[in-house]
């Protein structure tokens, strides 16, 4: 009768977890015990339920008799084919009560939880980073260890994780299976199709909490991030210069090597970054792909388009930190800041006099020598 009243009698002495009948009991109280009566008779491993030893014993026979009816997929196990057939007919039923994400799987919805409550039980004991599941406090540790148990066959290359290895291997491959359906590019990873999909959709979730600014995607909203923080997490080891981007502290340190790998086919210019070489064949070809709406004006880079537009807009997201200024690009506010810090790049050759811009020397050399043309100056820098 207790299976119909939801009734649970019997109770764990050490628990206090109540069961409704003595066979599961007997089976709770081997947690406590540390018992585990079934023994598997093909490995080692024992289990404290027979069902247990029993779903365990399909990975040995291979026996798989759970189809799945949508693709040609199986399963050893009733409850996996349940999941599974989630992916056919999209169904989420673990919604989040803090944000509006839902979740085909408890796991999934338990670790995103953890997110929002900001909690990471699993410490690292070498650093006391903590971590929100024992995954990846393991893969953490090898950090630690040096060991990159996953070895490319192809190459030299070996990694922490076997799904960074698998992704890996397509370089090799070629495999590009992500195929968008609004162009013809394809993709090795389904984390690449997603942002690129945005591109089309116009689609801007990363929205910056300092400026109107919104990114596609979260590497972009990263670095724009760290302008207003002016966080340079990467330091060039040969001048100490630091950058917000990794990209940007690669380029800059061909400028230490003098390697300008991006050669122009159409002239003799050379450049350390693709995107600059992309850009300069916009000069041979006479594009200008970028046209503003609100005058006749179009421009070869994007970067030159949104400063133009700052005109119309008003805009100025660079702001002094020191007094209520702000400027339409960061030259401007770096060379505001030198107010503030006192220096002084532009040296006269002539006098003992030096200006934090170059307009103000310009300006006391016409004084100086009665000329009404531009004079070069001389920028002082560190030997």
């Amino acid at each position: 009768m207790s299976i119909h009243t939801q009734e649970k009698p019997y109770k764990c002495s050490q628990c206090h977890k109540g069961f409704m009948n003595k066979g599961h009991i007997t089976s709770h109280m081997m947690i406590h015990t540390g018992e585990r009566a079934y023994q598997c008779s093909e490995c080692e491993r024992t289990f404290t339920q027979v069902g247990h030893l029993t779903r365990h014993m399909k990975i040995h026979t291979g026996e798989k008799p759970y189809q799945c009816s949508q693709c040609d997929k199986a399963f050893a196990q009733k409850s996996d084919l349940e999941l599974h057939v989630r992916i056919h007919t999209r169904e989420k039923p673990y919604q989040c009560s803090h944000c509006v994400k839902s979740f085909s799987y408890k796991s999934s919805y338990r670790l995103h939880i953890k997110m929002h409550t900001g909690e990471k039980p699993y410490k690292c004991s070498q650093c006391h980073k903590g971590f929100v599941n024992i995954g990846q406090l393991t893969r953490h540790m090898m950090i630690h260890t040096g060991e990159r148990a996953y070895q490319c066959s192809q190459c030299e290359l070996a990694f922490i994780q076997e799904g960074h290895l698998t992704r890996h291997m397509k370089i090799h491959t070629g495999e590009k299976p992500y195929q968008c359906s609004q162009c013809d590019k394809a993709f090795a990873q389904k984390s690449e199709i997603e942002p690129h999909m945005r591109i089309h959709t116009g689609e801007k979730p990363y929205q910056c909490s300092y400026c109107v600014k919104s990114f596609s995607n979260k590497s972009s909203y990263s670095r724009h991030t760290r302008v207003h923080t002016g966080e340079n997490p990467y330091e060039c080891s040969q001048c100490h210069k630091g950058f917000s981007g990794k990209s940007y502290l690669t380029s800059h340190m061909m400028i230490h090597t003098g390697e300008k790998p991006y050669n122009c086919s159409q002239c003799e210019k050379a450049f350390t970054q693709e995107g600059n070489l992309t850009r300069h064949m916009k000069i041979h070809a006479g594009e200008k792909p970028y046209q503003c709406s609100h005058c006749d004006k179009v421009f070869t880079r994007y970067s030159y388009f949104e400063l133009h537009m700052r005109i119309h807009t008003g805009e100025r997201p660079y702001q002094c930190s020191q007094c209520e200024k702000a400027f339409t690009n960061k030259s401007d506010l770096t060379k505001h800041m030198k107010i503030y810090t006192g220096e002084k790049l532009y040296q006269c050759r002539e006098y003992d006099k030096a200006f934090t811009q170059n307009i103000d020397l310009e300006i006391h050399l016409r004084i100086q020598t009665g000329e009404k043309q531009g004079v070069k100056s001389e920028i002082l820098t560190c030997s």
